[in-house]
């Protein structure tokens, strides 16, 4: 395409991302603006869904830590936190028959969910929306961003939104629309796990050259509506085993109970697994049929569906969040704490940090003479720090640290040992004393995985009855995604005959089974040759692929804006 001449629109702070981290940041911003006499200070927030909300997935159960500093009045303003935990049980599933239920000492402390809620992080995000608008924050659902724009001395100068109407050619079609440009004095990164931009920040920056690789699972999700009678109103299960360990696969799950008759529940699967014939959907869907499952959803229907990677390498893996214009949050960055399986109130602390931050290095240029509303001069005098170091000290000082500093082992210990060996080290080292050393696991999740002949353990997946298990068309259909059909595939391939040359002989091919949506297939043309397919409107954004690729071949990048799944209360 030739040069496109595009809009730019100026702000004091550009925020990728409306989730529960951006939208933090940007309240906090705010409230510190409005507090201080600075009203004219501006945030816009981008967001690639159809709508705040529509792209958040999770389990969830809400600590309100982050929540009760961020609105103290929470409760009187309508944040919908309506079901608190009122039982708290953790199983082990010793076959597709038996499980065993943990006694509540033996379980580690980090995972108990005394004042707990169990919500809907999609609804909480769309209430935090809706507040960031009181406090006059620009929020623009619809736009996906696309790239980041560099100043010349190479610091972030702000993103570029996605083209609107470019067809599968890479041409424009008749309804064309240009991205814009959003400069700013500070962006912030707040895309949620394996963010394509923050993937490419850390490796331009080098910000993860101290960290020890990032781990990353698979979440895979159902909303369902039970029988009254079955229902128990912030009953709250977790517990591993059975499927996994049939594979040697590690990972867990989880039963909420939340209002309106609904339970949520899924399977984490953690994608440092080895077995190519492992199929994350179909575990989840197999462990379904257990009894300790079963009992709640027979009599029951499906409402909603899907599926989202989650990072948990926690405080060892964590990057540098801070570079020249701009800086990580969220799972961004990587603050989910595995330990306690939750990351909504880790990346809402965070975003508060660096929103304090922000504004602090704002107000400093002002007081030297900057302005307001406009984005960093390139020339000249520039009253504004490039790097936002108070970020850091403000984490380093915080809670959030401390948090994630106690649960380091957590995630490296059931990788090393296993899940029973795992269990019994961080049943010591979360509930009896601290032990005085760091675990790491530096084995890349990608490079685990094992050879066909290596390893060539099939699990028997029975086949979906539609009622209680399901196929991954079925599934994407009650995701609501929908994609632009006649746009570029935003699955790009590095080398196009690496699927049907390398990774079919080598792994069978996983990208058939590790994505929950059902995007990769391996056909056969009419000569008997095999050629590798990209169903890419399938999409629902979960970046497993760019994550467990064996060969690193797959990169993920933003379609147009608005597609993918439309989660209405997950």
């Amino acid at each position: 395409m030739e040069h496109i001449e595009r809009e730019s629109m100026e702000f004091d702070v550009v925020i990728v991302g409306a989730g529960p981290a951006g939208l933090s940041a940007a309240i906090k911003i705010r409230q510190l603006a409005i507090e201080n006499n600075l009203n004219d200070l501006s945030v816009c927030v981008v967001e690639k869904g159809s709508e705040v909300g529509a792209h958040i997935l999770s389990g969830a159960v809400l600590e309100p830590r982050a929540i009760n500093e961020l609105f103290p009045n929470w409760k009187e303003e309508g944040a919908p936190l309506n079901v608190p935990v009122t039982e708290d049980k953790t199983y082990f599933l010793l076959s597709d028959e038996k499980s065993q239920e943990m006694p509540h000492w033996m379980v580690p402390k980090t995972m108990h969910n005394d004042g707990n809620y169990v919500i809907s992080l999609g609804n909480v995000v769309r209430w935090l929306g809706a507040k960031a608008e009181e406090l006059e924050v620009s929020i623009f659902p619809g736009f996906a961003a696309s790239e980041i724009l560099y100043h010349e001395d190479g610091s972030v100068k702000g993103i570029q939104t996605g083209d609107m109407g470019i067809g599968k050619d890479g041409e424009p079609t008749h309804n064309f629309t240009p991205g814009y440009e959003l400069h700013a004095k500070y962006t912030i990164f707040a895309e949620g796990c394996r963010g394509h931009l923050g993937k490419r920040l850390i490796a331009k920056f080098d910000l993860d050259k101290d960290a020890d690789p990032q781990h990353y699972g698979i979440g895979i999700k159902e909303l369902w509506e039970i029988d009254p009678a079955k229902h128990k109103a912030g009953t709250v299960m977790h517990g591993a085993g059975w499927p996994l360990t049939e594979t040697g696969s590690s990972g867990g799950w989880w039963l909420y109970h939340a209002e309106n008759n609904q339970v949520t529940l899924g399977m984490i699967v953690d994608l440092s697994y080895t077995n190519p014939h492992m199929y994350p959907f179909m575990e989840m869907q197999r462990w379904k049929t257990h009894p300790l499952i079963k009992q709640y959803l027979e009599g029951g229907k499906r409402i909603s569906y899907g599926a989202r990677a989650v990072v948990k390498g926690g405080f060892n893996s964590l990057p540098k969040f801070t570079f020249p214009g701009g800086s990580l949050i969220g799972d961004d960055a990587g603050f989910l704490n595995f330990a306690k399986i939750k990351g909504s109130h880790t990346a809402m602390k965070s975003g508060m940090l660096c929103g304090e931050a922000v504004f602090e290095a704002i107000a400093a240029g002002v007081e030297k003479g900057g302005d307001l509303a406009i984005a960093r001069v390139t020339e000249g005098e520039d009253f504004f720090a490039k790097e936002l170091t108070a970020y850091t000290e403000k984490f380093n000082s915080s809670w959030l640290k401390e948090e994630l500093y106690n649960a380091r082992n957590f995630g490296p210990a059931m990788h090393k040992f296993g899940t029973f060996a795992g269990g019994a080290f961080n049943f010591i080292d979360q509930n009896v004393f601290k032990v005085p050393f760091t675990l790491h696991d530096l084995q890349p999740d990608f490079s685990a995985l094992k050879t066909v002949d290596a390893n060539n353990v099939k699990p028997n997946y029975p086949k979906p009855d539609g009622k209680l298990t399901f196929d991954r068309l079925s599934s994407v259909f009650v995701s609501n995604t929908v994609h632009e059909e006649n746009q570029p595939a935003h699955l790009k391939l590095t080398d196009a005959s690496i699927p049907v040359n390398v990774n079919l002989p080598k792994w069978d091919e996983p990208a058939q089974r590790y994505c929950p949506a059902g995007v990769y297939e391996i056909m056969e043309n009419d000569d008997g040759s095999k050629r590798f397919q990209i169903n890419a409107a399938n999409c629902v954004h979960c970046k497993t692929c760019d994550i467990k690729d064996p060969s690193q071949n797959i990169t993920w990048v933003t379609p147009e804006g608005g597609g993918g799944p439309n989660y209405p209360n997950m």
